[in-house]
């Protein structure tokens, strides 16, 4: 069959292993001033990776994320990991859910109980979903990408598959980071199979059409220079996944020391923290995020998606324009986002919504106010 059931795999010699690399860690020479921008300051890197050794419990998180339904998809292409929670209400809509990095499918765990039950949370049983999780290529439980090609634009023929073989003729798409350019994707190339999208992020190498004579607002303007300058200042990571993937990985690896501080780095700095993680997220969430990549060693797989979005970028033509209905979740501490006019040149923006508070990993910090966004938007759509 090519759906069937999966188990996440625990491992107590992968577990030694961890512990007893995380004790041999050499830690760098500390004379780095801490309030400047440099990275994870040590002493917070430090005491999150004394944790991970001696405090952190691996087996107990695989337990409680087997409380989940997991999946394998075999496609074609490689075996896809997801899970699927089916809704209760009278008549749940079909909802794909895709994450990005330096995420995985457990950022959705906190949002997929208010999706699938609304009414446990106080909401309304015909608001509910029927919600697919997949972790993408290259990440978690999911294949590594053996050829080149494996963009946003594929891997949302993957997620088509994945919905068809569900027993899904049309479904709703969301997704944030990496996601949104899968989610973009759908609506852009799949919009006959697409009841709606919606997005936490615009995808930061979109570009809709323009005619020679076009002319930008001033906020349109702005944002291309804020944008340009924000991946001066903090986009050296994304350029050396892009550009040189394999020799970032290597180290990355093999150090779960160097993984937490390429990692942690971007939950504190993107998220609304205020500098303080622990604010956002508990030290058992990210590491176990953090283990996910560890045990199936995919922080260099995950740069894949990187590599074929240079190659491939969201940079529309004439002819593109997602048509279906979408809708836009503005998180305030996001990354650099695109005024409303800018996303309307490409987009059929329906809902746009300018959240009070959350940052870039909007389904883990604030599921519920991405999860009643979503009800919102697609309430008029069923």
């Amino acid at each position: 069959m090519p759906i069937e059931r999966f188990s996440i795999p625990c491992s107590e010699d992968a577990v030694a292993d961890l512990r007893e690399r995380l004790s041999r860690t050499r830690w760098v020479n500390e004379g780095w001033d801490t309030a400047s921008p440099f990275g994870v300051e040590l002493p917070i890197l430090k005491e999150i990776c004394g944790y991970w050794k001696d405090g952190f419990d691996w087996k107990r998180q695989v337990e409680r994320l087997s409380a989940f339904g997991h999946f394998q998809y075999r496609s074609a292409a490689g075996t896809i990991h997801f899970l699927h929670l089916k809704g209760v209400g009278p008549a749940p809509m079909p909802l794909i859910l895709t994450h990005g990095w330096p995420g995985s499918f457990v950022e959705m765990l906190g949002i997929l109980p208010r999706l699938a039950d609304p009414a446990a949370f106080g909401g309304d049983p015909r608001d509910a979903f029927d919600v697919v999780v997949p972790s993408l290529p290259g990440f978690g439980y999911s294949s590594r990408p053996l050829e080149p090609g494996m963009n946003a634009f594929r891997v949302a023929e993957l997620w088509v598959e994945l919905m068809s073989e569900l027993g899904y003729g049309r479904f709703a798409a969301q997704g944030g980071d990496l996601g949104a350019s899968v989610t973009t994707a759908l609506g852009l190339r799949h919009a006959e199979r697409i009841i709606g999208i919606h997005l936490n992020f615009i995808p930061g190498s979109y570009r809709p059409f323009l005619e020679k004579d076009a002319e930008l607002t001033e906020a349109e303007q702005g944002f291309l220079r804020d944008a340009a300058a924000w991946s001066e200042e903090n986009g050296a990571y994304a350029h050396m996944q892009r550009t040189r993937p394999l020799t970032a990985s290597v180290g990355l690896n093999d150090s779960p020391a160097g993984l937490a501080a390429w990692i942690l780095e971007k939950f504190r700095d993107w998220s609304d923290c205020g500098g303080d993680i622990y604010s956002r997220f508990s030290r058992d969430e990210l590491l176990t995020n953090l283990t996910i990549y560890w045990m199936t060693e995919s922080i260099g797989s995950s740069f894949r998606m990187y590599v074929e979005g240079k190659r491939v970028p969201m940079a529309f033509g004439p002819e593109d324009f997602v048509s279906v209905p979408t809708a836009v979740a503005h998180f305030p501490r996001e990354l650099f986002f695109p005024p409303q006019s800018w996303v309307e040149r490409g987009y059929d923006v329906r809902r746009w919504t300018s959240m009070v508070r959350g940052g870039h990993f909007a389904a883990a910090e604030e599921p519920e106010l991405l999860a009643e966004d979503l009800r919102t938007f697609f309430r008029e759509l069923r």
